[in-house]
């Protein structure tokens, strides 16, 4: 393996499928089985998955909401999909551990970062939910943050998409993709990726990024066996 030990980031978004709003079980399944093979190979998996599918704190404040209201709100709605993806991954016979940055005991452990690190190290899936536990924060700055504080050797951002274009290819049919680019180009060309929290954040710690298809089968085994899938963001 190229990569022993990863931070998988998953959007909320990708858990509808073709549904307007909540979680497909065909494609919460797919992503267990992806993770399944992962794991099989021994790859040490933590997984931090988006709440867009039920709630975001954004939508709230556009709509008169308090930002720190809507923000709360929305890290409650992670833990609803943590929540499914454990159970998925039990589904299959997978070991997982559940644990939230704000503390609900009676369905998950508290974030601690020696007790996150020894899961991983028995083999066990670790699911972060409840974002940072602040407001203000994404949850691509969750990933980020928690990929730092386990030793994650790259974060691999699960999309919809094959990688980084020029534009928009889904609205935009001359858009070109990019295999690899620095964190530089990225600033200098204005690419949203992360929001620009947890993509500077990435950058200081030197903490190489792949966004890819997360909803094609093999990627993510093809990614941790080290074949070029997606785009690679990287210092070098």
């Amino acid at each position: 393996m190229k990569y022993k030990r990863i931070l998988l980031k998953l959007s909320g978004e990708a858990l509808m499928g073709d549904l307007q709003y909540g979680i497909d079980p065909a494609i919460l399944q797919q992503y267990a089985e992806q993770i399944k093979e992962v794991v099989d190979l021994g790859c040490e998996v933590a997984i931090v998955i988006g709440g867009g599918n039920i709630f975001r704190g954004v939508q709230g404040v556009a709509s008169g909401m308090d930002r720190v209201q809507g923000d709360y709100m929305g890290m409650l709605a992670t833990v609803i999909n943590s929540m499914a993806l454990q159970g998925a991954l039990e589904d299959i016979d997978l070991k997982t551990r559940l644990q939230t940055a704000i503390r609900m005991e009676q369905i998950a452990e508290p974030f601690i970062k020696r007790r996150a690190t020894r899961h991983l190290e028995k083999g066990r899936v670790v699911i972060f939910g409840a974002g940072t536990g602040n407001p203000y924060f994404t949850t691509d700055t969750a990933a980020v943050l928690r990929a730092i504080e386990i030793n994650a050797d790259v974060i691999l951002k699960g999309t919809r998409v094959d990688g980084i274009y020029t534009a928009d290819p889904e609205k935009d049919k001359n858009a070109e993709k990019f295999d690899t680019i620095t964190y530089e180009e990225v600033y200098n060309k204005g690419l949203k990726i992360m929001d620009m929290t947890a993509f500077t954040l990435s950058d200081e710690n030197n903490l190489p990024i792949i966004v890819f298809d997360m909803n094609t089968n093999g990627n993510l085994k093809n990614l941790v066996l080290g074949e070029k899938v997606g785009t690679l963001v990287t210092n070098n």
